[in-house]
């Protein structure tokens, strides 16, 4: 039914008879000429229609409108030398039609077929089989093909066997809600849909499969977010008898083989790392994004015997002060443009944002007057000019790092500090095992309760627990998580350790991951492996700043699909089978 793709008909098809098929994306008639405008998922080629070459097909061609399905035969022409299009791939050429069939017909549709368009998102998701139309998402789709097509290559030209893991499992705590699917045949009883496939992996490790990977489908019943979606795809993998160091070499490879055969760029091996101290103390984040400086800069020394308590007392207390500068941007904020991102992290717990400008050497503004003493110790070690903008934040490290890690971010952004198109990789090493939520206000996993600690930390399980690291690591791009990884626990008592250091009692710990824990007894080699979020990966590859324009069909922020509707009701029927009532509202 087609000779090629609409957007691959160019000079090498020159004076050939042609078939294509694809959807009218514009008409335009001159009376006796027709021009259209075909599209496929690979592009646009122009057609003409004239009595001279077609009559019958410009009859035809007089009646078609946009979204018609249509396929076209005839003969392709260069164009007119002022008809030339160079911003297309087919623009020095149009198809001369002397056939053409309705395929058929389209409603107008709810929004036009371009990128750009002016449409509401829940619009666009509604129909999003019209959505996908527009080049841009397709690109998107492509692109998320490509990755797929790349990792598959590399993975198995370097011995790894793809398996997959169960989508129907146990409910087991890993951080976020388990979507649940209840049994009709056990009554009561519920299977859970997979977080991750980590205990399926680790177990096929102990199986012998020394190299696994699979694109697996995730699921996590959590709130929504641009780079968070209910159900996602991760490229996982897991090894044995590899140390981080070659865990991550052979992941860079797979890097560069995506980066190389989707986007045609080489990426520079060995990737630049940095510890999860460093990075918090740097960047204020534990994905930084290093296209730009502009990192945090530790004055507590110069502050902790200052006059101004706001400085001192919060060293006293056993915090820091620390301050980013934002250089030759003073004129670009006011006092209100700052007050507002003041406000904004007061969200991280801090009680305030300090500031001053440099102007004719001199430093100006609300705390200028309060760190007199220290001014020319100031201007040294912040290295300042004329026009820079210091930002200082007082208060714990971990309020510090979120708060300036956030305004290093923002003030980037908005001064355009970094090029949209530069990918740059980092790996964030050494982890803290534990974390503390305030939420819950407990220790938990900073990746999940199978991470094996460093050696040298292994007795702090039994002591204090928080104070250990782990062998954990994290991929990052442009201030991304893309990926992150560790070596597993192997041994059982060491297992059993970690999950007591999280408060789970023997009998809980049997009841939850017996299975794990009994494996473990079998001669499980040592382990370790990662994962990488393929949509992600696609929505930074794409330029894009929500993972739902990298995949099919979505979910919106609220966790719903507009197009089917999902989630629905079901029948009374179906919830009887399940031993489910429905509840009376």
């Amino acid at each position: 039914m087609r000779t090629d793709y609409c957007g691959n008909i160019t000079e090498k098809y020159l004076n050939e008879e042609v078939v294509l098929s694809g959807w009218v994306q514009k008409r335009r008639s001159l009376g006796n000429l027709i021009f259209i405008d075909l599209r496929d998922r690979e592009g646009i080629v122009q057609i003409v229609f004239s009595a001279e070459f077609g009559e019958d097909a410009l009859e035809i061609a007089n009646t078609l409108r946009s979204e018609f399905v249509i396929q076209v035969k005839g003969k392709v022409v260069n164009r007119s030398d002022n008809a030339i299009n160079e911003e297309m791939k087919t623009g020095k050429i149009e198809v001369e039609a002397t056939e053409v069939k309705i395929l058929n017909q389209s409603k107008t549709p709810p929004f036009e077929i371009k990128d750009d368009v002016d449409a509401s998102e829940e619009t666009k998701l509604k129909y999003r089989y019209l959505d996908l139309r527009r080049p841009e998402m397709a690109k998107g789709i492509k692109v998320r093909s490509e990755i797929k097509r790349a990792t598959n290559n590399y993975l198995y030209d370097n011995g790894f066997v793809d398996i997959e893991t169960p989508n129907l499992t146990k409910s087991t705590p890993e951080g976020a809600r388990d979507y649940l699917v209840p049994s009709r045949v056990y009554p009561g009883s519920f299977y859970a849909l997979p977080q991750s496939p980590q205990l399926f992996k680790q177990m096929l490790m102990t199986s012998g499969f020394d190299r696994y990977f699979q694109l697996a489908h995730c699921f996590r019943d959590e709130d929504l977010r641009g780079d968070r979606q209910p159900e996602f795809t991760q490229i996982d993998i897991e090894t044995s008898f590899m140390t981080a160091d070659e865990i991550q070499e052979i992941t860079e490879g797979l890097i560069a083989k995506v980066m190389k055969d989707v986007k045609g760029i080489d990426v520079k091996l060995p990737f630049p790392k940095l510890t999860w101290d460093e990075s918090m103390a740097r960047y204020g984040s534990d994905k930084p994004d290093v296209r730009f400086e502009m990192e945090l800069q530790d004055l507590s020394d110069l502050f902790a015997t200052s006059e101004f308590k706001v400085f001192s007392g919060a060293i006293a207390d056993g915090g820091e002060v620390k301050a980013i500068v934002v250089k030759n941007a003073a004129d670009k904020y006011s006092r209100k443009d700052i007050e507002k991102q003041q406000d904004y992290i007061k969200r991280f717990g801090a009680k305030g944002l300090a500031w001053l400008k440099v102007a004719d050497g001199e430093l100006t503004g609300p705390v200028a007057k309060f760190v007199t003493d220290q001014a020319d110790d100031l201007k040294e070690q912040l290295v300042l000019n004329d026009n820079d903008l210091v930002l200082f934040v007082a208060s714990s490290k971990k309020i510090v790092a979120d708060s300036l890690g956030y305004l290093r971010t923002y003030f980037a952004k908005d001064l355009q500090l970094y090029n949209e198109n530069e990918y740059a990789f980092t790996w964030v090493v050494n982890w803290p095992l534990f974390e503390y939520d305030e939420g819950i206000e407990r220790w938990i996993a900073a990746h999940h309760p199978f991470t094996m600690p460093n050696i040298e930390d292994i007795h702090y399980l039994d002591e204090d627990s928080h104070k250990a690291y782990a062998q954990s690591y994290d991929i990052v791009l442009n201030g991304y998580e893309l990926g992150g990884g560790s070596i597993r626990i192997h041994d059982r008592g060491i297992q059993e350790k970690m999950l007591k250091a999280l408060d789970f009692t023997a009998e809980d710990a049997q009841e939850q991951f017996g299975f794990l824990l009994d494996s473990l007894e079998y001669g499980t080699p040592p382990l370790g492996g990662l994962a990488l979020g393929l949509d992600r990966f696609a929505m930074l590859l794409t330029n894009r700043d929500n993972i739902r324009d990298v995949i099919a069909f979505p979910k919106n922020s609220n966790a719903t699909e507009p197009m089917t509707q999902a989630p629905t009701v079901v029948s009374n029927e179906q919830l009887d089978e399940l031993g489910l009532e429905k509840e009376n509202k």
